[in-house]
């Protein structure tokens, strides 16, 4: 027979084989997505945000241009915990597609065995033409066994399928992981710094309360004021400092969050306060129907509903029947200078195949269950593509609305500016008392933390928004680092064609090389450990 016949041969098996695949194919979900988000034109944060289709930088903190966030972000990526389980989880799912995935291979087994018998002299007699005699007789034999399961109804390449899909799911959790751990940290960073900014302007409050009771006491003195208006002053001026000792509790509290999200003990990490301005940056909203592209927990919902399908046809497979291959091939003497001679050789061909009769309805409760199972995980992806659009909008509306109200409390600064420095003016002509320009610059340092109070949401909104967005993340980043031993290349069926498979899958999701760093912390876990 030519060549060409035996490949149309082998392409024919092929597409036989994959004809008799049971369970439904998975169709990657077709989701709606809205035309655009709702924004305000006028808002002036959304012109500086332009173009909006524009992708955000995978280290999207640095928009923030803070040298030290930078910092503790690449501590974070390096030390944090949760990122190495997350890793570890990764490594695991990896090795379990590479297990499962080796059963498309026959299994090879090495079998060896040497013994030495005596013959009983008094056994039953086989031939009476001879005497029964005692005799001493060895036993060799050595040989490969071979098994084989014919994957007719694609038991193995269903579970292959949803082993892929899991691994998968297992990437885009980790690059979420990720995205969560610098979002939070970003997002405790930047109330730590306005705490900073809202505890100096309340301290400035302090120290003008206490001059404002210090007039007061004078005033008590001379007999131009009551007791009444000194107590005032004093519970005013306790009041005050009673606001900074909850503010420097709050600040306390979130410079122990950031350290332990850097991998660091509490007691042992500060941040020394600085009053500095907190920039703005403007993000790219970019169109609806990209989000889903983004977002790695949209990525892991679809991959989960992958899988869950791939199950249902591991579950109908249970109906037909299991056919097994297993040859053999050995060698068998009494003596080693023969074991390995012609005579000696061995050789087997068969095979076995089961069906199960009845079992009392357990394989349609299994089916049942797998379709349940898909279910689940097909609301649970529309939940998320749902949250996901909720986020963004939520990041949307609300940095227009911040930025309306920022222009206001900005208003209001300078207003209160004018007022003080009116009333000092006219404090120095005589014309009011000195209690009138504390009251004013009371009034403008109320506004000042206000405006302070507006940024910091500003900010944290800015982050949020990122994070809504996916942080940088694409369906594109295919490059599933497993750096300094934290994955082993196993089962290259498995797991090196992860994208051919996921393609074949009808889906172009995937974990991106956003773990690259998560994956070196986790080896960097590893050898501390050794």
């Amino acid at each position: 027979m030519s060549g060409r016949a035996y490949r149309g041969l082998a392409v024919l098996g092929t597409t036989c084989l994959a004809a008799c695949t049971v369970g439904p194919d998975y169709h990657a979900p077709q989701t709606k997505s809205p035309a655009a988000w709702r924004v305000d034109p006028a808002d002036s944060y959304w012109h500086a945000a332009q173009p909006s289709h524009a992708p955000l930088d995978p280290q999207w903190w640095r928009a923030f241009e803070n040298t030290e966030l930078n910092e503790l972000e690449q501590q974070a990526l390096a030390g944090n915990q949760t990122l190495r389980v997350a890793a570890a989880h990764y490594a695991q799912s990896r090795a379990t597609l590479a297990s499962v995935s080796s059963q498309q291979s026959p299994q090879v087994t090495l079998d060896a065995g040497a013994a030495r018998a005596r013959v009983s002299a008094n056994r039953p007699q086989m031939s009476y033409a001879t005497a029964n005699t005692s005799t001493v007789q060895n036993d060799l034999n050595i040989g490969p066994s071979i098994s084989y399961e014919l994957d007719l109804f694609g038991r193995i390449r269903r579970t292959v399928e949803s082993a892929t899909a899991s691994t998968q799911q297992a990437g885009d959790d980790l690059a979420n992981a990720r995205l969560v751990l610098t979002a939070e940290l970003a997002t405790d960073y930047f109330a730590l710094r306005e705490l900073d900014d809202e505890i100096d302007v309340v301290n400035r409050s302090v120290a003008l309360q206490q001059k404002a009771l210090d007039f007061v006491n004078a005033q008590h003195d001379l007999g131009a004021v009551s007791g009444l208006e000194v107590l005032q002053q004093k519970a005013q001026l306790a009041s005050a400092r009673t606001q900074v000792q909850l503010l420097t509790n709050q600040r306390q509290q979130d410079e122990h969050a950031i350290a332990v999200l850097v991998g660091k003990p509490a007691p042992e990490f500060s941040l020394a306060p600085k009053v500095t301005p907190l920039p703005v940056p403007a993000l790219p909203a970019g169109l609806p129907s990209e989000l889903l592209q983004r977002r790695p927990d949209v990525a892991s919902a679809e991959r989960a509903m992958a899988a869950a399908n791939a199950q249902i046809g591991v579950a109908r497979s249970a109906y037909f029947p299991d056919l097994t291959l297993t040859p053999g091939i050995g060698w068998e003497s009494t003596r080693f200078a023969t074991l390995f001679s012609v005579p000696s050789l061995m050789w087997s061909l068969g095979s076995s195949a089961s069906e199960v009769l009845f079992d009392g309805g357990k394989r349609a409760a299994g089916v049942d269950y797998a379709k349940a199972g898909y279910e689940s995980s097909r609301a649970t992806y529309r939940q998320t593509v749902l949250t996901a659009f909720q986020e963004v909008q939520n990041a949307v509306t609300g940095l227009s609305v911040l930025d309306r109200a920022s222009g206001e409390g900005q208003a209001a600064v300078d207003d209160a500016r004018q007022s003080f420095e009116l009333a000092n003016a006219r404090y120095q002509g005589g014309l009011v008392a000195f209690i009138d320009v504390l009251n004013a610059e009371q009034q403008r340092l109320a506004s000042e933390r206000q405006e302070v109070q507006i940024h910091g949401q500003q900010v944290a909104t800015v982050v949020y928004l990122a994070k809504a967005l996916g942080g940088g993340w694409s369906a594109g980043d295919r490059d599933l680092a497993c750096s300094a031993g934290t994955c082993r290349e196993t089962a290259r069926a498995g797991v090196n064609d992860v994208h051919d498979a996921r393609t074949q899958a009808g889906t172009g999701n995937t974990a991106g090389g956003v773990i690259r760093d998560a994956a070196q912390a986790l080896a960097a876990g590893k050898s501390q450990a050794r």
